[in-house]
């Protein structure tokens, strides 16, 4: 359990309060600690997510994109896991931000399929609709 918290919980929250005081730099330098365990058993892809979304904060649209699909590509391991549906509006960010409207359009169409049925309020659903409002 010592492991998971100070090798994996611990720079997890870390790297997530760094984004919240916008120093996404901080959040990927936290990577070296986290990255031996990811897509393992520690139960939660939460570093990739926030490293992904560190990459959004930094414009580098190609170490975005990555991080999000790996949570795409293994989604026998994401399962349900709330991260797994929240990767595709980031890797449309990450597309967006290459200039591939084309990926980034058919990222944001996966995400409306998933959540078809999903409360319409929903903000990060706001968001995802906008967003691809733009690229039309």
């Amino acid at each position: 359990m010592d492991t998971a918290i100070q090798h994996y919980g611990l720079p997890t929250i870390r790297a997530a309060a760094a984004l919240r005081c916008s120093d996404p730099g901080k959040a990927t330098e936290l990577r070296r600690e986290v990255s031996p365990y990811e897509l393992g058993a520690m139960g939660s892809f939460e570093p990739i997510h926030v490293r992904g979304r560190a990459y959004l904060m930094l414009l580098d649209g190609s170490a975005a994109a990555a991080e999000f699909r790996k949570l795409i590509d293994h989604r026998g391991l994401v399962v349900n896991a709330p991260v797994g549906a929240l990767a595709h509006p980031g890797v449309a960010r990450a597309y967006a931000l290459q200039r591939d409207s084309a990926k980034s359009r058919a990222a944001y169409q996966v995400f409306f399929t998933l959540w078809k049925d999903a409360d319409p309020e929903i903000p990060i659903l706001l968001e995802a609709k906008a967003e691809y409002a733009k690229l039309q």
